[in-house]
């Protein structure tokens, strides 16, 4: 009798997860097509897109890919946050800009804190856009476990 010796390369049907993953050339995980037809790295990307409106558009669209439900989540918090940050900010520095001295003076300050914002936000735009379509499900700081929370298919 001969028995079939398993290799190390090769693995039982039984320790095969339930939906094999596809690699992507940058060493990610995709999980294929999403919903929408697109690869789940594209999807994941495109819902960074135009921040909050195409996160929101991926996150209720995509119910069974919960890759794209994550992206489409955490756009939606990051790039949403930021731009109430923004409003915030700039009725924060209308009301100061009426106090004399001191309100200059917090106003010139927080100016300086909203003319850099603009482009780490557009750093994070691009860096968010780029971990997706590599399949990567990259989690920022704060947002991110807020997002993985609201992120499971339904």
């Amino acid at each position: 009798m001969t028995s079939k010796q398993n290799t190390p390369n090769e693995q039982d049907d039984e320790t095969q997860t339930e939906h094999d993953a596809d690699v992507d050339e940058g060493g990610g995980e995709t999980e294929g097509a999403s919903g929408t037809g697109l690869d789940s790295n594209v999807a994941g990307a495109l819902s960074y897109l135009l921040g909050p409106i195409t996160g929101i558009l991926f996150y209720l669209v995509e119910d069974d890919d919960e890759f794209v439900r994550f992206h489409g989540a955490q756009s939606t918090i990051v790039f949403g946050g930021l731009f109430v940050l923004s409003i915030g900010m700039t009725v924060l520095l209308t009301v100061l800009a009426v106090i004399p001295v001191v309100g200059w003076i917090a106003g010139a300050l927080l100016g300086i804190v909203s003319i850099l914002l603009a482009p780490v936000a557009f750093v994070a735009w691009l860096f968010l856009m780029y971990k997706a379509y590599q399949g990567s499900e990259y989690s920022v700081p704060i947002a991110g476990p807020y997002a993985r929370k609201y992120a499971p298919a339904k």
